[in-house]
């Protein structure tokens, strides 16, 4: 089956809803000509059939599980009979340990800020539900041992690597370490940095390794004025602010990356398995980082179609990562895709 976008307009995706209401709600998982030809899965049906409901558990920080998205979702699994929604309270996930947590045949768990994915991880090696997002991808493991030490959608350089071996194209980057035994050599000139060899001409992109920081600054070439633009986490109607200062920041480690200019707009991809993608475009913040927002408060979004070889785009970051949901952004221009630039995981779709 083929990679499907979000083509139907609002109004018409809630009528089917609606219509769906009307009627009793069922679902499978797997493929048609397979699904109801073994044995096992007959016996299962006949157990929905006298009745068992799927225990959906919601294991996440209360800001994302109460969050207005989620609460929206729920409402509509519960639409089906033979689904049930328990969602684990936050008092529960952070104090409680993993045997008292509570039971469920299928679980929905990605990391926020605060949350202990070690445990998550403990809880579903304990009880084994069916994940819809994989734990362990959330993390890097060391090598050779047990120990989890750091998130792997939390670590840029990481998330570049299994990209790349995915064949997915990238913007052309250099990691500069000054953390490891054997710092990176770098150069810094007036018009241009080399890192390891590799010489990135301004402008360029300079983003720190760990995702969790937002601090991302595009430094512009002297022909241009100078200075740089410093992207953040949007703070009321500012999502970035221009600077003079053209030198690089001298401690911490970073991505370089050559710099990709687009049609002034960032796409957002988000997947629901690999065989379905919903795409929007935001104004992009190193334009002059003021925050589009509609009469409402809400910050402006564009719905997008997205091409053939972006949704095939879309299916491989699925799969690689192993999150059923996931959004990643996507760089264009001229209405065609340049570059996967992040994954960011279990993401809500903004507009609604």
């Amino acid at each position: 089956m083929g990679v499907q976008s979000s083509s139907m307009s609002y109004t018409e995706l809630e009528q089917g809803y609606q219509g769906l209401k009307q009627s009793r709600p069922f679902f499978y998982i797997g493929e048609e000509e397979h699904g109801l030809a073994n044995k096992a899965l007959k016996d299962e049906c006949k157990e929905v059939d006298a009745g068992k409901q799927v225990v959906v558990g919601i294991c996440a920080m209360e800001k994302k599980s109460q969050s207005k998205p989620m609460r929206e979702i729920l409402t509509r699994l519960e639409e089906f009979e033979y689904l049930r929604t328990l969602v684990f309270s936050e008092e529960v996930i952070l104090n409680e340990p993993v045997e008292k947590w509570p039971l469920c045949d299928c679980l929905i768990s990605f990391h926020s800020k605060g949350f202990p994915l070690a445990k998550a991880i403990d809880y579903s090696d304990l009880r084994k539900p069916f994940n819809i997002n994989d734990l362990y991808m959330q993390y890097d493991i060391k090598t050779g041992e047990s120990l989890l030490i750091t998130h792997r959608l939390r670590k840029r350089r990481k998330v570049y690597s299994i990209l790349e071996n995915e064949g997915i194209e990238l913007p052309r980057y250099a990691v500069l370490d000054r953390e490891s035994e054997h710092p990176s050599e770098l150069v810094e000139s007036e018009d241009h940095v080399e890192v390891d060899g590799e010489v990135f001409n301004k402008p360029f992109v300079e983003k720190p390794i760990s995702a969790e920081d937002h601090n991302i600054y595009i430094y512009y070439p002297t022909s241009a004025g100078g200075g740089s633009q410093r992207l953040f986490r949007k703070i009321g109607s500012r999502s970035s602010v221009y600077s003079s200062e053209s030198r690089i920041r001298k401690s911490g480690s970073f991505i370089y990356e050559e710099f990709m200019p687009t049609d002034g707009t960032d796409v957002k991809v988000y997947t629901v398995g690999p065989d379905y993608a919903h795409a929007e475009a935001r104004k992009s913040p190193a334009l002059d980082g003021k925050v589009e927002r509609d009469k409402e408060g809400k910050e402006v979004r564009y719905p997008v179609i997205l091409s053939n070889a972006e949704k095939l785009i879309a299916r491989k970051v699925c799969l690689a990562f192993k999150q059923t949901v996931c959004g990643f952004d996507l760089l264009r221009a001229n209405g065609k895709s340049l570059r996967v630039c992040d994954v960011n995981g279990f993401s809500f779709v903004k507009t609604q």
